[in-house]
């Protein structure tokens, strides 16, 4: 068991690493071209901090394992909101924004449901992929067109403060290198960590899923924590909500996605009988939290919800380790 966990932790360490490269090559060669930097962090910055997940989802559907790649973004949803936000939550309060309500977080939620009415025959098909797509396409086109309204406050986004600060001292010819080389990286780390992940599963004569939502989403989940983390610490509190947020919103339309167009499949069992709606509930709670119920708009995540959340996660977690019992 141990050669298989090495395997995974490579893998998570290539991939964290080839993230972080592959935003600031991406980021610098298109501030180069051009691209402002709005229009930057909606696309690309977003897109890296899930491209652990997006690399680890393709992997898993073309080695034909379905339960890695929907665990992956089913687990890695649960653990953005009860781990990563309840940390973040815990170290600094966070102030809610009025647009994020408004906004990004009942877009999370149109976006959980429409997942879940594609994936209610349990099956994830290629078409359901197409959709979820083009879903996203639709998401990143209307952030864009918001963003360009006079007196508008942008939709937030992810952002991963230490590559996009690297990325503004890059020449053109290095910011390639490192595209290549992050792609190459995220490449060879989600197949690593695909291979050690579906060994294990093997090794334990478990669900593949259960590899999936635990080890795999909360390794992948990691660049959300370093980032929600030290924006919560900052007092940025709309980075670290948005990066959550904006997380989620990837995992669903572009993770699953991503499998569906590759790899259809049946789904594992267990994923609409009990971890989907665990990801749900705790999308609820997130809007609970963030909503001022006494006067609209944006409120304030405390610990004393921080702790709610972190304790919800351990019980989560306890409850996939008692069904292997």
């Amino acid at each position: 068991m141990l050669s298989q966990l090495a395997l995974i932790a490579g893998g998570l360490v290539l991939l964290l690493w080839g993230a972080e490269r592959f935003v600031a090559g991406a980021s610098a060669s298109a501030r180069l071209l051009g691209m402002s930097p709005l229009l930057i962090g909606l696309t690309i910055v977003a897109f890296g901090t899930s491209a652990p997940e997006i690399m680890v989802s393709a992997a898993a559907a073309l080695d034909g394992s379905p339960g890695l790649a929907v665990g992956n973004a089913v687990g890695s949803n649960i653990a953005n909101i009860g781990l990563v936000l309840g940390v973040a939550a815990l170290l600094a309060p966070l102030q809610v924004q009025d647009g994020l309500v408004r906004r990004e977080l009942p877009l999370l939620l149109l976006a959980s449901v429409l997942c879940l009415v594609l994936l209610l025959d349990d099956h994830l098909g290629r078409l359901d992929g197409v959709l979820l797509l083009a879903g996203l396409v639709a998401l990143l086109a209307w952030f864009v067109r918001v963003a360009r309204r006079p007196g508008e406050t942008p939709p937030t986004v992810a952002s991963t403060g230490a590559a996009t600060a690297a990325a503004a001292q890059l020449p053109m010819g290095r910011a390639l290198a490192w595209l290549l080389i992050g792609l190459i990286t995220l490449l060879a780390g989600a197949h690593l960590a695909v291979m050690g992940a579906q060994a294990l599963a093997l090794t334990l004569g478990i669900d593949e899923l259960v590899v999936g939502v635990t080890v795999l989403a909360v390794g992948t989940s990691l660049p959300e924590l370093a980032v929600t983390a030290v924006a919560a610490l900052r007092r940025e509190h709309e980075l670290a909500l948005g990066n959550i947020v904006g997380s989620n919103l990837f995992n669903l339309l572009a993770v699953i996605g991503t499998a569906g167009l590759i790899g259809p499949a049946p789904l594992s069992p267990g994923v609409l009988t009990f971890h989907y709606p665990v990801m749900l509930g705790f999308t609820v709670a997130l809007f609970l939290m963030a909503y001022n119920w006494r006067g609209g708009g944006g409120g304030r995540i405390n610990r004393r919800e921080a702790v709610v959340l972190l304790i919800a996660f351990l019980v989560y977690h306890g409850g996939v380790l008692t069904e292997l019992s």
